[in-house]
């Protein structure tokens, strides 16, 4: 046995004449009761409810970035047709110049005759004048 409080020797005396008065209490022992099954049901389809109210706003969230980055790259790739645009016109009106052209004809062998304008063969036996001044 382990030593507790010194030997039985040491310990003073109680008084015989002094009776500790045992007064008997009663404790109140709250029980709790579990939750009925129609509040944990309720409880449990709140739930629910939050968590697809929450999934849809994070999908909502996720197709307004996915558009936000499709209109960039929409945007982006408008520029780079825009200029390629500008340099085909540059192009074409390079190569629409009547000076161009007037060198073009003359080192394929055509003669141009201005008093007449352009003659056209019809069919085999004639020819007729296409444009005149």
């Amino acid at each position: 046995m382990a030593y507790v409080n010194g030997n039985l020797a040491l310990q003073p005396k109680r008084k015989p004449q002094q009776q500790e008065v045992i007064r008997e209490t009663k404790k109140v022992v709250v029980k709790r009761k579990s939750l009925p099954m129609q509040e944990k049901l309720l409880y449990l389809f709140t739930v629910i409810v939050c968590v697809i109210v929450a999934g849809v706003i994070l999908s909502r969230y996720a197709q307004i970035y996915e558009m936000n980055l499709q209109i960039k790259q929409m945007n982006a790739d408008y520029q780079t047709m825009n200029v390629e645009l500008e340099e085909l016109k540059r192009q074409v009106e390079m190569l629409s110049s009547p000076e161009r052209i007037r060198e073009m004809a003359e080192s394929q062998g055509m003669v141009s005759s201005m008093d007449n304008g352009i003659t056209v063969k019809k069919d085999n036996d004639g020819l007729s004048t296409a444009m005149r001044e």
